[in-house]
């Protein structure tokens, strides 16, 4: 398999635009269902924006599958987590055996999962996670890059492949998890730089550290900042400095279901992270995806905000893994189900000229507000 910057390029230029015509029928059909307009928020919204990623008006999600992405983070060494590495391999065989949040979430739900290991620093021998291994880990970005340029792109192109791969086994949508610890740290030093905001701004606490031990995962992000210099409008070179495995590969995952037409749900702040990176690259690949939660990690509205995208939830989450993809699968089913199969105002037998005045206006909201 060839891992160039060309092919990522042509990859990019492939990603196709939305399809306006079917966004155009979605919105029609809409209006003409036995409700008032709107009444049904953003899971009309949903039913719009998804004709224009398939370019069907109707769409069955029958075929949902969660891709994690997995690696290990140099950095942890600074003491910027709580738990030790070892939870990284620990919890990509349990994603396998049914073990975890994501994956009895996404048992419950009917979502596939597809577990990868990009850069776990253990040699993994578990036939059901998909050996895609870069290197072993990463390298400390408080002491240098976190890898070469090369590898970055390969990581990137890596997710890429997977996300086609899992389109052609006939996904209908898929989401983007991550399993890394240390990966919120790599995630902060990354949207730092995409975004120009001050590293104590977009910076948590992850699974949960002392008051010490966030003063000092602050300050190893900056350092590791100032030490590497990542160029902000080169999105490979910001990844290769400061970021992870994980968070490439998550990347190119974005814009693999992209080019694939396939709907791509995001995650919580390692996986918003990811598809900001991908938005960067490909701007097209934006149209594609789909929120889940509103992670309790304070620099999620920064990237959710820098994507133009809301979260559809929020239930104070910060588990990561994936974990908020197969509640927001159940979510894009309801909007699937509204425009499917709910009767038209015709079908219904029921005159909708009473609406006819208060379409043109804003008849629902009182003194601006809507709630």
């Amino acid at each position: 398999m060839q891992y160039s910057e060309d092919r990522l390029i042509s990859l990019i230029g492939a990603v196709p635009a939305a399809d306006e015509a079917a966004e155009r029928a979605a919105e029609e059909l809409q209006s003409r269902l036995a409700k008032p307009p709107g009444s049904l928020g953003m899971l009309e919204e949903l039913s719009v924006r998804l004709a224009g990623m398939t370019g069907k008006v109707k769409n069955e999600l029958s075929q949902k599958y969660l891709l994690v992405f997995c690696a290990d983070n140099g950095v942890v060494k600074q003491g910027v987590a709580s738990s030790p590495q070892s939870v990284t391999l620990a919890q990509t065989i349990n994603l396998t055996k049914e073990k975890t949040g994501a994956a009895v979430l996404s048992k419950r739900f009917g979502v596939k999962i597809r577990v990868c290991d990009v850069g776990v620093n253990a040699v993994i021998r578990d036939d059901d996670v998909i050996d895609r291994k870069i290197a072993f880990g990463t390298g400390d970005i408080s002491e240098g890059p976190a890898m070469t340029r090369e590898q970055a792109v390969r990581a990137i192109l890596t997710g890429a492949d997977l996300a086609v791969e899992t389109a052609d086994l006939g996904a209908d949508v898929i989401g983007i998890g991550e399993m890394g610890i240390g990966n919120t740290t790599t995630s902060s030093a990354v949207l730092s730089v995409l975004t120009g905001s001050s590293v104590s701004e977009i910076t948590g606490r992850g699974a949960g550290i002392t008051d010490e031990a966030y003063e000092k995962k602050i300050r190893v992000i900056t350092d590791a900042i100032a030490l590497n210099r990542p160029q902000p409008e080169d999105v490979v070179d910001v990844i290769s400095k400061v970021g992870g495995f994980d968070i490439a590969a998550m990347a190119g995952a974005f814009i693999g279901a992209a080019y694939k037409r396939v709907p791509v749900v995001i995650d919580g702040f390692i996986s918003i992270v990811a598809a900001l990176c991908a938005c960067r690259l490909c701007p097209a690949s934006v149209n594609y995806m789909v929120t889940s939660h509103a992670s309790y990690e304070i620099g999620y509205r920064t990237a959710a905000e820098a994507l133009g995208l809301r979260p559809l939830f929020d239930l104070g989450m910060r588990l990561g893994e994936g974990s908020g993809c197969p509640i927001a699968m159940m979510i894009l089913d309801a909007a699937c189900a509204v425009i499917d199969d709910m009767a038209t105002f015709e079908e219904a037998e029921i005159d909708d000229s009473y609406l006819d005045e208060i379409r043109d206006t804003d008849a629902f909201s009182v003194n601006g507000e809507n709630r």
